[in-house]
């Protein structure tokens, strides 16, 4: 690892391995690091691949239509017809992101990697990325330890930082007024997950589908979040919930409790009635684990000279629903191709990979500004409000339109009516109406994105006031 290379990509998970192969497919020099042995690559930490593993099959198309990498079975573990969310008292239910699968993550992440390496990219596994090397306020290569712990710098004319939600290169670049190092707190969840095999006692669609993934809110359960039952193949689920650390402090602080994410993730298990005689299924050793993962709007730039960031990086996840398969997999690619034109081109300055901006905020970075302030709202709820909202402010197809990022047309009028009963339900309409007027609002900020560093700074300023301004006005009030 002594030569220099056009790429390094550091972290071999979702982004990683398809930055490498499509940098690797474009003509680029390509060396993937990734700090697991190569059979457990991609593997989040010593719990495993924690997550819910669902991705859109719109998602896997975009990887099909850029590098003609087709998945089936058993990568692709468990077809569902899409996602169901429902209202805590379990009497209202929306259907949203069609079709999908449930991946089985571990022999995904490796087919990933298989491709990345027949694509041309050079991969080293158990090798600890321990920070940038910066020369002129560039980046100009990373550090860290190799399998024998000894200290190593691989030397490149980009860096593509996949390393996740806790990345140390991210954290360690140069002040820049471009990329943010940190992630507040209140944008992060924490979320545990298991794997079971289970017996159905009765058939009860509201706690089990299996023709599609359920999504439970409910502040008592998941204060800040939500709750998850993701059926699988051979009767196995993935399931789990997500927390907000203040909401549950608010939660606990109110009903005299003490609950953690961990005694809340074994109520939630206990209390569902349909799985029962639960096996855990712990192959690859990924049947139980605890993560973090950002839920506000991806970094408002993803580049600063010689670095590109991607997925978890840079707080890609959608900030409803927590999912980072699909934005990871569609940054990955996107790094990779705009990392090798700029090599290619002789200029890896933000100026030389500014591309990458516009093409994700063209691909899917345009509605996660508005998406996180509808979080926002939705953390500043109780049950109750969450009842009556989901019953009578919204219709089928305006709650579809909020889960893509679409700012909905609220038919305000139909809608009187049943809005004026009480004072708090008349108060988190007027609440909604002012969240739509906002997301419409950063929906157009985002279509006016900068097409290049110039105009950054002044857009940026402008961009974030609505969604401070939205911080401001809901706070987390969970009970």
């Amino acid at each position: 690892m002594t030569d220099r290379y056009d790429i390094v990509v550091a972290g071999a998970g979702l982004a990683g391995s398809l930055a490498a192969a499509a940098a690797a497919k474009n003509g680029a020099k390509v060396l993937l690091l990734d700090r697991n042995k190569e059979p457990e690559v991609g593997k989040k930490t010593n719990w495993g691949w924690v997550c819910g593993d669902a991705v859109a099959n719109s998602h896997l198309q975009f990887i099909k239509s850029k590098l003609d990498i087709s998945f089936s079975n058993p990568e692709l573990d468990y077809r569902v017809d899409g996602v169901i969310a429902l209202s805590p008292d379990m009497k209202n239910r929306f259907l949203f992101d069609g079709e999908g699968y449930i991946l089985n993550r571990p022999l995904f992440e490796a087919k990933l990697l298989k491709y990345a390496i027949k694509n041309g990219a050079e991969y080293r596994s158990e090798f600890e990325v321990e920070g940038p090397v910066i020369e002129n306020n560039s980046v100009v290569g990373i550090f860290g330890k190799d399998s024998e712990k000894k200290h190593v710098e691989a030397h490149a004319k980009v860096v593509i930082d996949a390393l996740g939600v806790a990345t140390t290169l991210r954290r360690k670049l140069p002040h820049n007024p471009y990329v943010d190092k940190e992630v507040d707190i209140a944008d992060v969840e924490s979320t545990g997950r298991f794997i079971y095999e289970f017996d159905a006692d009765h058939v009860d669609l509201n706690w089990y589908d299996p023709k599609n993934a359920l999504i439970h809110l409910n502040q008592d359960i998941s204060p800040g979040g939500y709750g998850w039952v993701f059926p699988k193949s051979n009767n196995k689920v993935n399931i789990g919930i997500g927390v907000q650390k203040e909401s549950l402090e608010i939660r606990n602080k109110k009903f005299n409790k003490k609950d953690t994410l961990h005694t809340l993730m074994d109520e939630y298990i206990r209390s569902n009635p349909v799985l029962k005689n639960l096996r855990l299924f712990n192959e690859h050793n990924n049947g139980k684990g605890y993560w973090s993962v950002a839920v506000r709007r991806q970094m408002d730039s993803l580049v600063f000279n010689g670095y590109i960031g991607a997925g978890d990086s840079m707080a890609m996840p959608n900030p409803i629903s927590a999912g980072g398969i699909g934005p990871a997999m569609v940054a990955g690619i996107l790094a990779g191709e705009n990392a090798a034109k700029a090599v290619h081109k002789g200029d890896t300055t933000v100026s030389g990979l500014w591309d990458y901006n516009i093409e994700f905020n063209e691909s899917y970075g345009h509605k996660t500004a508005g998406l996180e302030v509808f979080r926002v709202y939705l953390q500043s709820l109780n049950n109750e409000l969450i009842n009556y909202g989901m019953k009578n402010f919204l219709s089928t197809k305006e709650a579809e339109d909020l889960s893509y990022g679409r700012v909905p047309e609220l038919s305000l009028a139909s809608k009187f009516k049943m809005v004026l009963k009480g004072a708090s339900n008349i108060n988190a309409f007027a609440n909604l109406v002012y969240v739509v007027r906002k997301m419409k609002e950063l929906n157009e900020i985002y279509a006016n994105y900068p097409k290049s560093p110039e105009g950054f700074e002044k857009w940026r300023e402008v961009a974030r006031v609505p969604v401070e301004e939205a911080k401001a006005k809901f706070r987390p009030s969970p009970v």
